[in-house]
């Protein structure tokens, strides 16, 4: 059974302000997450945060937040996307 991975309203509208490899990376890591869940340690930089959430690089300057929602019905929400100054560590 695949995971359901959803982007919060917030992240999709920081997506349109990003490049678009920057999107089509993001794409890729979405699908990945849908394929094989949360833990990416195969993506740059991925490191788990506190709690259930993960983050990784998705350039030098940008990266990707996500939260494992529910185990049992298998949800990630991606919760941020966008540069990694401003990224909620």
């Amino acid at each position: 059974m695949s995971w359901t991975v959803n982007v919060k309203k917030q992240a999709q509208k920081s997506l349109k302000k990003v490049p678009k490899n920057i999107r089509a990376t993001l794409e890729a890591l979405i699908l990945d997450l849908k394929l094989t869940g949360p833990v990416r340690g195969d993506w740059p930089n991925y490191s788990k945060l506190t709690g259930s959430r993960h983050h990784c690089h998705l350039s030098y300057s940008y990266v990707a937040v996500w939260i494992e929602e529910n185990k049992e019905l298998k949800i990630i929400e991606v919760t941020y996307v966008g540069s990694r100054e401003d990224a909620p560590y």
